[in-house]
């Protein structure tokens, strides 16, 4: 009886929601992105509902949502498809079967999770890096780095990095065909994260600094300091990303402590020493015009979290605390933005001062995007727009890798 009162209550929650939760007007498919939010709000729920239990914590059941979708290395008539390891680290390469008369470009796609979820393994990541490999004759690395909250700051950073440089070796670009000049590191959502934090430090290592041609960020979570911009506002709850699950999930990356969350999403967090870095990620001067809107700027409230949680202030974390100088230093350049998502602001803000420093930068805001839309790029409920993400995403990879 049990079992069917949750079940009962679980779908009537679904329709409760499917039915009355309002989705932007200019949403493609809206349908389908209601069914999207929806389920991702019932998840939450039921997420709370079994941690208040004892029965599994928060992060736990979202892992076990994600698993269902795992792959397996499954080659094809284009792509041979292999698992294996660079040192200790898992990663799925993606080879192209045809013969090249020149050597084939290389990809590093870093997944997203808020450093707790997804995989290589994902059906829709390993969609896109299949479509990938295929369409641009590339060679594309996908590593599965350390997750949180079992693997604490800076661990995700540490091995993506130690990845790319194994890569980057030249017997193993030889061993795969790559083209030492035509290197992109990519990521999505906090894959972007890792993927901007890694450019920046490779670019700052002499023995790396010209190997990155380009970087590609797709609606990438790019700072902490400030929770309370106006997209992490506009969208507090969705679609599909609410801003409560978001901050839950990424501040396991820094600490299993429950209250540091709790305090991100007061935006009371940032230590008063760090407030020098306020200027990076203000809003009120870095956001073209239109995305400010009516909304007031306010400096986060001063806490005093930084001694038991360093990685709070951290570049490595938050890749728009670095200083111009630094940014002068970064490579061709791809971001694309979301604008019914969260982290719209982050990227915005990343576009304005790259290009204040002059890096060649080219953004696509997508004006009916919503965060995660490539995850929901195959059957059975795909959307348009992760399609088309994915598309510009590869057009540009071709015009430029």
């Amino acid at each position: 009886m049990t079992n069917k009162t949750l079940c009962f209550a679980f779908f009537f929650m679904f329709f409760a929601y499917l039915n009355y939760v309002p989705i932007p007007g200019n949403i493609e498919e809206p349908w389908k992105v209601r069914i999207v939010d929806a389920g991702m709000k019932i998840s939450s729920l039921m997420a709370i509902l079994l941690e208040n239990m004892g029965l599994m914590k928060f992060e736990e059941f979202f892992v076990m949502l994600m698993g269902v979708q795992d792959t397996r290395p499954v080659s094809d008539e284009n792509i041979t498809v292999i698992d294996t390891d660079f040192g200790d680290i898992p990663v799925r390469l993606y080879l192209p079967k045809r013969k090249s008369e020149r050597q084939r470009p290389g990809i590093i796609h870093i997944h997203g999770g808020a450093y707790v979820l997804g995989s290589f393994k994902s059906l829709s990541y390993d969609s896109m890096n299949r479509k990938t490999a295929n369409k641009l004759d590339a060679v594309v690395i996908a590593p599965d780095y350390r997750l949180a909250p079992q693997h604490l700051f800076p661990a995700a950073i540490e091995d993506c990095i130690f990845v790319i440089k194994f890569f980057l070796q030249e017997k193993v670009l030889e061993k795969y065909g790559v083209d030492p000049t035509r290197i992109c590191i990519s990521g999505d959502s906090s894959g972007g994260a890792l993927a901007a934090a890694a450019t920046q430090l490779l670019k700052d290592d002499p023995e790396y600094k010209n190997k990155i041609k380009a970087q590609t960020l797709i609606y990438p979570k790019l700072q902490t300091i400030d929770t309370l911009t106006p997209s992490y506002r506009e969208y507090e709850h969705g679609p599909f990303l609410s801003r409560k699950v978001a901050i839950t999930l990424a501040c396991l990356y820094l600490s299993e402590d429950k209250e540091l969350s709790k305090t991100v999403l007061r935006n009371a967090h940032v230590p008063q020493e760090s407030q020098h870095l306020f200027k990076f990620v203000n809003w009120s001067d870095l956001l073209p015009e239109k995305y400010k809107k009516n909304h007031i700027y306010t400096e986060p409230v001063f806490g005093n979290l930084n001694a038991s949680h360093p990685g709070l202030m951290d570049s490595r974390v938050s890749p728009l605390l670095v200083n111009d100088s630094q940014l002068q230093k970064l490579p061709l350049t791809y971001i694309l933005t979301c604008e019914h998502d969260i982290l719209r602001d982050d990227g915005l803000i990343y576009v304005t001062r790259l290009r204040n420093v002059g890096v060649p930068i080219t953004h696509d805001h997508i004006e009916d995007g919503i965060h995660g839309a490539m995850l929901f790029s195959t059957a059975p409920l795909h959307l348009q727009l992760g399609l088309r993400l994915i598309d510009k995403y590869i057009t540009w990879l071709k015009e430029n890798l």
